[in-house]
């Protein structure tokens, strides 16, 4: 069984970083995926990837995969580069483009 090791990322609805800093594992599927005649609706015989676990770490999330002999895969998250800015630099007098209103 093949595993996903990955940080979450920020949420595109709020600027906050809450629960950025937890590592998740998720199950690959197995099996594939069908869609329902009656009811159109996608679905699976396989429960594995269903199940999503959350790891304070990087190294627990390997340590778990490999105690129980599963597969996995690291993504290692980018790192986000934050320049600060001021209100300041818009009046800035070496500023490529002239400041309009």
């Amino acid at each position: 069984m093949q595993a996903r090791i990955y940080q979450q990322p920020k949420t595109a609805m709020q600027s906050g970083r809450a629960n950025t800093d937890r590592w998740v594992v998720e199950f690959e599927s197995e099996n594939k995926r069908g869609v329902d005649p009656l009811m159109g609706w996608t679905s699976s015989s396989d429960t594995q990837t269903q199940l999503r676990m959350w790891f304070p770490s990087k190294d627990a999330a390997v340590r778990f995969c490999e105690r129980e002999g599963y597969m996995y895969s690291v993504e290692t998250p980018r790192e986000r580069k934050i320049r600060p800015k001021a209100y300041a630099e818009n009046f800035r007098h070496d500023r490529l483009g002239l400041w309009t209103h």
